[in-house]
């Protein structure tokens, strides 16, 4: 099975579900807060911490209006220019944080906006690029990416299959295969309705590429269903405090829930097991009260033709199994046989 090294975690196969924090913008630009996002990230189980690395400038036009919900949680008079500047970090802000991380021992990525913002990281040797579901409709940005060469995990929200295909295309057709595809649904809540975690089986088999999932629901449902659909990472926004503000914090999970998050993940993949057919131990154990042996159904007197008639199944199962029985009828009794007692190969001739 596929696997893929990020950073010091190997994803795919049989490997634990890479569970990202997404702090994204939640510190309000301030490195402090970027930083205590990151300790309590790690603190509640997550392998990783992310972020968002632009300038507003590059990333809107002056007067772009901000999204419905960016709209409900901040100053609605302000553009959203206006609201992004005030949630930028600076750039000497990131060797340090990404520093702190490393002391954590948490993964820092953070998701580019534009070319320089990947060059930057790039230089700063992040182990991977976190593209958001607006890249999806990107090829070509997509295609600059893929061309560090480093693993590329890709959140497809808002987009059709065709869409995802054609960026998909443009990353492979650098040489560069280490792709995570995630499902997503872009909206801050989205509903449980919406979520819509099989077309995370769908991309999988379309594309033959790692999937996961990036969830914006308000509790771990689609999470843990995603898990079990074959997920090998979770993204979730993560803030200290949801009262805090800021366009994300509403919609983030806050300490206590992503920490509950973690442990349900962490019991599924129990759960799930490794998908080898057998018997625990326990059950074996169990086994020899619950299963059945050949046993007399009445007395079978010496030298009698054993037939089907004078059998029966019982517990325990420490006498002939019940799959061996053709190899009892038509036996002959060496000996008398007490009604209720298990058949031994040593009565039968």
């Amino acid at each position: 099975m596929k696997t893929i090294a990020l950073g010091r975690y190997l994803v795919g196969g049989n490997n634990p579900c890479l569970i990202i924090a997404e702090a994204g913008v939640n510190h309000n630009g301030s490195l402090d807060e970027a930083k205590a996002l990151a300790s309590s990230a790690k603190d509640i189980g997550a392998d990783c911490v992310k972020f968002q690395t632009f300038r507003a400038e590059e990333v809107v036009t002056t007067y772009a209006p901000k999204a419905s919900y960016q709209i409900k949680t901040t100053d609605p008079h302000e553009s959203q220019r206006e609201m992004l500047k005030k949630l930028e970090l600076q750039p000497k802000d990131y060797k340090e944080l990404i520093s702190f991380c490393e002391s954590e021992e948490i993964m820092f990525l953070s998701t580019p906006y534009n070319i320089n913002d990947v060059d930057f990281l790039d230089e700063l040797g992040v182990p991977a690029f976190k593209l958001s579901s607006m890249h999806a409709a990107e090829p070509c940005f997509a295609e600059y990416v893929a061309k560090k060469n480093k693993p590329i995990i890709l959140s497809t929200g808002m987009a059709s299959l065709d869409e995802v295909d054609h960026v998909v295309r443009a990353i492979l057709e650098t040489g560069n295969d280490q792709l995570i595809l995630l499902q997503c649904t872009t909206n801050y809540p989205s509903t449980m309705a919406d979520a819509n975690i099989r077309a995370m089986a769908t991309l999988q088999k379309k594309f033959n590429t790692l999937v996961g999932y990036s969830d914006h629901t308000e509790n771990e449902i689609a999470c843990i269903t995603s898990v079990a659909l074959g997920a090998c990472i979770i993204e979730k926004h993560f803030t200290l405090d949801k009262r805090k503000p800021g366009p994300d914090q509403m919609a983030s999970a806050n300490p206590d829930e992503f920490e509950r998050l973690v442990k349900h993940i962490r019991n599924a993949e129990v759960v799930l097991g490794d998908g080898i057919k057998r018997a625990s131990a326990a059950e074996q154990f169990v086994a020899l009260g619950m299963r059945r042996s050949i046993v007399a159904r009445r007395k079978i007197e010496e030298g009698e033709l054993i037939t089907e008639d004078c059998l029966t199944l019982k517990r325990p199962s420490n006498g002939i199994k019940p799959s061996q029985i053709n190899s009892v009828i038509g036996r002959i009794a060496r000996r008398p046989i007490l009604a209720d007692s298990l058949i031994v190969f040593s009565d039968l001739t």
